[in-house]
């Protein structure tokens, strides 16, 4: 099949033509959104563009035996083609059951600046997005109910295992979302694995193939970048993982480096329900700035007044290294990298500097054979390490500058088993 290029622009577009060349470009994004897009299309957006009020839907296109659909810039100077979305772009999103936590939200209406659902074989890059609200007090700002949105959302659940998703070079920022649905497609960059219509005809949902690199993600609620959650959560619910049950149910190839993350309202970067994914050369700048009663006032029955900076959640054999997380904000957690609930995390050579929740915690009774090993702590506070309710870890090689005062082990977060091997433990002023 003949792959087609299409052009937009703000600046010089007009959808009564073509959109087949930079001189005829479509002025707006629904154009896009009505069109058929097919494997190795490529879909270009003016630099200095803005599309206010505007949004960008692609469903159920790409194919792993195709040339990769390409969604891009072209044109002169620095400025980057910008959505806007500013609350458009709804759709509904629906896990199919409830959550892992049942107090979790797990449906109702997103607002997505982009939304990629069920596309694979697909290069989204060097793009701005954001995705304002429209609340105007803190009450507005706050509320229970505030609608979800994002910058990018990804979703896969009518077509089996997608492939070949790759987001690079984005500035995601300016996202408010609902700092209390931590599940739903929420914050700046957002994959999640829904329930399939028929899941005998297309299989299960979800993800092999996942790169975010490059991306500039800032000032969004309530993620900064997830991947991804899924319905398939019950197949997790054990201590030891079985790799097996990753290639059934879960995610594979995973990969999230060199993004810096700043002012995220919650969490910072997460793979969750991964087998061996990598997450390196990453930053996370003061995040969880909304986990306080400043802003997180109003949770209903909802739980979920924690947040950490860079950690997974129920992964196999995930590897962490070469990042640096930096004043992460305290709440119930707060520390700069957490071992959650997962098979044999290992952080390594990482950094951390003044996160109020300290550095490494290890998570609950399901974060078993993990390893810290080699990384730098400077000046957290809080409590370096919080060993809770784990069965084993081991923390061995590290660097830890303490400031005088502060306790090695956060107090309250003392219930787990950790071997400390050959760590230098040096107190500061």
């Amino acid at each position: 099949m003949k792959s087609t290029t299409y052009y937009v622009s703000s600046l010089n577009g007009n959808d009564s033509f073509d959109g087949m060349s930079a001189q005829t470009p479509f002025v707006s994004l629904e154009k896009i959104n009505r069109s058929n897009i097919n494997p190795g299309d490529r879909i270009l957006l003016e630099k200095g563009s803005v599309f206010s009020g505007e949004y960008l839907h692609l469903k159920n296109c790409g194919n792993i035996n195709g040339e990769p659909i390409e969604i891009a810039s072209y044109g002169e100077g620095d400025a980057m083609p910008c959505i806007a979305a500013d609350g458009t772009g709804m759709w509904y999103q629906d896990y199919g059951g409830a959550l892992d936590n049942v107090c979790h939200q797990y449906k109702g209406e997103v607002s997505s600046a982009v939304l990629l659902y069920d596309c694979e074989n697909i290069i989204l890059r060097d793009i701005e997005i954001t995705n304002r609200g429209s609340e105007k007090t803190p009450e507005e700002y706050s509320a229970a109910h505030k609608t979800d949105r994002t910058g990018v959302a990804v979703v896969a659940q009518n077509r089996g295992t997608l492939c070949n998703i790759v987001l690079d070079g984005l500035f995601v920022h300016d996202v408010n979302g609902n700092v209390y649905n931590k599940h739903m497609n929420n914050g700046g960059i957002y994959m999640t694995c829904l329930k399939p219509e028929d899941e005998s005809r297309t299989g299960v949902a979800r993800y092999n193939g996942v790169t975010v690199k490059n991306c500039c993600v800032k000032r969004v609620s309530r993620w900064g970048i997830a991947v991804g959650y899924t319905y398939q959560h019950k197949k997790f619910a054990t201590k030891k993982l079985d790799e097996e049950t990753f290639r059934k149910y879960g995610n594979e190839n995973v990969t999230i480096c060199e993004n810096y993350v700043k002012l995220a309202g919650g969490d910072a970067i997460t793979p969750m329900y991964a087998l061996t994914p990598l997450v390196e050369h990453n930053v996370s700048d003061s995040c969880a700035v909304e986990i306080n009663d400043r802003v997180y006032r109003y949770p209903e029955k909802r739980m979920g007044k924690v947040a950490a900076a860079i950690w997974p959640w129920k992964c196999k054999n995930a590897l962490f290294r070469y990042n640096e997380a930096v004043d992460t904000k305290l709440n119930q957690d707060g520390m700069a990298y957490d071992a959650d609930s997962g098979d044999g995390t290992v952080y390594e050579y990482n950094y951390s500097r003044l996160n109020e929740g300290g550095c490494i915690m290890f998570c609950l009774g399901e974060a078993i054979n993990n390893t810290f090993s080699d990384n730098v702590s400077y000046d957290d506070l809080g409590g370096t390490i919080s060993p809770v309710g784990n069965p084993d870890a081991l923390v061995c090689n590290n660097r830890f500058y303490v400031r005088k005062g502060v306790p090695f082990k956060r107090k309250k977060m003392r219930s787990g088993k950790v071997k400390l091997k050959n760590n230098e433990i040096i107190t500061i002023e």
